[in-house]
C-alpha cells in the first residue's frame, strides 16, 4: 500500500496532539448520528464521533436559540474509537476512521419506512439514528443539491462563505422559495420514494442543515456531504468527484429506480448531472436546474453568467430532460410536466 500524503500525515499528527490536549482539559467524545438509509440487503450507518466540551456543562439549544455557525467547528475528530451499532437487535462493531466518521453498511433487512438505531461507546447507548428504507418497489426518487439550491449560501467565494459559516447565526440564512413544496409534491406523487440531500460541503455543518431543512419544510432525508482537508493523495478532497461517486453508489443500490436531480447554475452541478445521465440514461428521469442571479452568479464564482458546461452543446451526447427555473415555484410546473408525460414506445 502507498503511503499516504505528507499533508495526511500532517493531520493527523496535529489532530493527536489536539486531541491529547482537549482530553486534558476535560473535553470527552461525543456521537453525532446522521440520517442513514437502507435497501433490500443492508442498512448504511453514518455517523461522526468528535471530542466536545462536557454537555452537562453546556447550555442546550433549541430551534428557537440563536446558534452561531463556528459553534459547528468547535469540536476535534475522535479518531480509531471502537463504536457499538445495534440494528434490530444485532450488534456490530466498528471503528472510527482518521476524521472520526463511521460509514458501515450491516446486513440487516428492514421494512420500508423510518427506523431507529442504536450508537454507543465504552458499553453505554449514547445516540440514536434515524434510517430510511424506501419501498422496495419505489421506481421514483429525488436527489438534490443543498447550496444556493435550497439554501442561499454564495459559495464558494471565501470571504463570503466564512461570514456565512462561521459568523452569521443558522436562522439568518435564506431559503430559496418554493423548493420545499417542490419536494413535498413530488414525494407525495411517489410515497415511499428514496430522498437524498448531496453536497461538497463538511460534514460539520450538517446538524446545522439538517436544522434548517427541517425549519423550512423540507422533507426529511440523509444527507451524503463529504470530509474536507488533506487525504491520502493530495492537499484537498475533489467535490465534484465527491458526487459523482455518490451518484454511481444511488444507481447501484438502487438500481430500479430513476431519479430526478436537482441543482443550480452557479458550479458543476448540470455538467455533473448531464455526465450521470450520459453514463447512467437508464437512472435519469429528469434534471431540474435552479437559475442564480448574476448577483448570485458573481458571488458564486466571480461571473454574472452560468458556469459553461463543456459538453452541453455536443449534440451526440444523450441526456436526460433538463427544465430551469429560478426558484421552485418557477420549476414545479415543469417537472410536473415532464414526469406526467407518456413513456415513449
Amino acid at each position: 500500500m502507498a503511503r499516504p500524503h505528507y499533508s495526511s500525515r500532517l493531520e493527523d499528527w496535529f489532530n493527536v496532539g489536539v486531541a491529547a490536549v482537549l482530553r486534558r482539559r476535560g473535553w470527552r467524545e461525543r456521537i453525532i448520528p446522521q440520517v442513514g438509509y437502507g435497501n433490500t440487503e443492508f442498512v448504511r450507518v453514518i455517523a461522526r464521533v468528535v471530542l466536545g466540551r462536557d454537555p452537562r456543562n453546556q447550555p442546550r439549544y433549541d430551534e428557537d436559540q440563536v446558534v452561531r455557525g463556528w459553534r459547528a467547528f468547535v469540536t476535534a475528530p475522535a479518531t480509531k474509537v471502537p463504536v457499538s451499532v445495534i440494528v434490530n437487535g444485532q450488534t456490530f462493531e466498528t471503528v472510527t476512521d482518521r476524521g472520526g466518521f463511521i460509514d458501515l453498511a450491516v446486513p440487516v433487512v428492514l421494512p420500508p419506512g423510518w427506523h431507529e438505531i442504536v450508537l454507543g461507546m465504552h458499553g453505554d447507548r449514547q445516540a440514536r439514528a434515524r434510517i430510511f428504507v424506501p419501498d422496495p418497489d419505489a421506481t421514483f426518487g429525488l436527489v438534490s443539491d443543498i447550496d444556493d439550491t435550497v439554501i442561499l449560501t454564495m459559495l464558494p467565494r471565501p470571504l463570503i462563505a466564512a461570514w456565512n459559516t462561521f459568523v452569521r447565526d443558522e436562522q439568518a440564512r435564506r431559503v430559496v422559495p418554493g423548493m420545499a413544496g417542490l419536494y413535498e409534491e413530488l414525494l407525495a406523487d411517489h410515497p415511499g420514494a428514496p430522498m437524498f440531500y448531496l453536497s461538497t460541503g463538511a460534514w460539520n455543518t450538517a446538524p446545522t442543515l439538517s436544522r434548517f431543512l427541517a425549519r423550512h419544510g423540507y422533507p426529511p432525508g440523509p444527507l451524503l456531504m463529504t470530509d474536507w482537508g488533506p487525504t491520502n493523495t493530495g492537499w484537498f478532497r475533489s467535490g465534484q468527484e465527491h458526487k459523482r461517486t455518490a451518484l454511481r453508489r444511488l444507481a447501484r443500490e438502487f438500481p430500479n429506480v430513476r431519479w430526478v436531480l436537482i441543482g443550480d447554475d452557479g458550479q458543476h452541478d448540470p455538467q455533473l448531472y448531464g455526465d450521470f445521465a450520459q453514463t447512467h440514461p437508464d437512472h435519469v428521469l429528469a434534471i431540474g436546474i435552479r437559475q442564480l442571479t448574476p448577483a448570485e452568479q458573481v458571488l458564486s464564482h466571480g461571473l454574472p453568467v452560468p458556469n459553461a458546461d463543456p459538453g452541453a452543446h455536443d449534440p451526440h451526447r444523450p441526456t436526460a430532460v433538463t427544465v430551469q427555473g429560478p426558484d421552485g415555484h418557477a420549476l414545479r410546473p415543469q417537472l410536473k410536466s415532464v414526469l406526467t408525460r407518456p413513456e415513449p414506445t
